[in-house]
């Protein structure tokens, strides 16, 4: 996962800087969560400059279909901003990814959620949903 996030980044193509954060595991929904489970990571980009964030959305709304990404969903979202909204599928690597560009903020970002599809743990192995 961490994989595909560092493909997206290189995809924003703006001067910033890119949370830390590391990725997690969670359950599928309707299903064991013993015996299935889903990757997540979410992460922000924050732009050298300001002005730079809807750049950075429009490389990615450009550059994703252009490495296997299918843009789902893109607009505004009802929230008292209007946030634009990105929602990619990448079938192959069984990731989506939904992106809000947060312009009216103290700091103007990108807030990034990735997740994967739901996979099933090999026979003997189990879900661990807080890994150290």
């Amino acid at each position: 996962m961490k994989k595909t996030s560092s493909g997206i980044y290189e995809l924003i193509g703006v001067k910033g800087k890119a949370s830390e954060n590391f990725p997690g595991v969670t359950e599928c929904a309707g299903k064991d969560s013993k015996t299935h489970f889903r990757i997540y990571h979410p992460w922000s980009f924050v732009p050298a400059s300001a002005g730079d964030l809807d750049e950075a959305m429009e490389r990615l709304k450009k550059e994703l279909p252009e490495h296997g990404w299918k843009i789902v969903e893109y607009g505004p979202d009802t929230s008292k901003n209007r946030n634009i909204n990105l929602t990619a599928d990448n079938d192959k690597k069984k990731v989506s990814v939904n992106i809000i560009a947060m312009a009216k903020g103290k700091q103007p970002m990108l807030s990034l959620d990735l997740v994967s599809g739901c996979y099933q743990v090999p026979d003997g192995e189990e879900v661990d949903l807080y890994p150290s």
